[in-house]
């Protein structure tokens, strides 16, 4: 159906287009985003700040691609890795409308989790929704996220201050 793979300075001009594309399906759910980001030089700038936070392991944005054409759908991100006592990071995904409600988020969150608890060697994730975003709170539920709370005024999300619910999920071998 899907897989993941680093994003990369050369998926710069497809994600321009699909950002553009969805700018007014995710504008509820983002940050207001200035016009250079819909650009295919603001997406090489931002993948080349990304290329290098994978390296220096604080961060790991990958694009969500459908298994059958290569095509991008999405992108789904671990950033604020931290390791020491905490070993945790913050996920956070979109996917494209014509894409939303078929699963591609839901299998997304799996195949990073694999990459998270795997590869990465993380013992926790964590993830917020909107109060409203019912989609995506189904989709952390489904992939073994519980929720801990309301973080209130938590992000600025579409201009202003925004609750959100969040979620974490713990590593499956856990050691007391």
């Amino acid at each position: 159906m899907i897989r993941i793979r680093p994003a990369v300075i050369a998926d710069a001009a497809e994600l321009s287009r699909l950002y553009t594309e969805n700018r007014e399906f995710l504008r509820p759910f983002e940050p207001v985003r200035d016009e250079t980001f819909f650009t295919k030089d603001g997406q090489e700038a931002r993948l080349a700040v990304g290329e290098a936070a994978r390296a220096a392991g604080i961060e790991d944005r990958r694009v969500i691609t459908s298994q059958a054409t290569g095509e991008i759908l999405g992108m789904i991100s671990l950033t604020a890795i931290e390791r020491g006592p905490v070993q945790g990071a913050h996920l956070g995904y979109w996917v494209a409308q014509a894409a939303n409600g078929r699963g591609v988020a839901s299998a997304a969150v799996a195949a990073v989790l694999d990459l998270a608890f795997g590869e990465l060697d993380l013992h926790r994730l964590e993830a917020g929704t909107l109060l409203h975003n019912a989609g995506s709170q189904k989709v952390l539920r489904r992939n073994g996220f519980e929720e801990i709370g309301v973080a209130r005024r938590y992000l600025k999300i579409d201009g202003k201050w925004q609750d959100h619910l969040l979620f974490q999920r713990l590593a499956d071998d856990e050691e007391a």
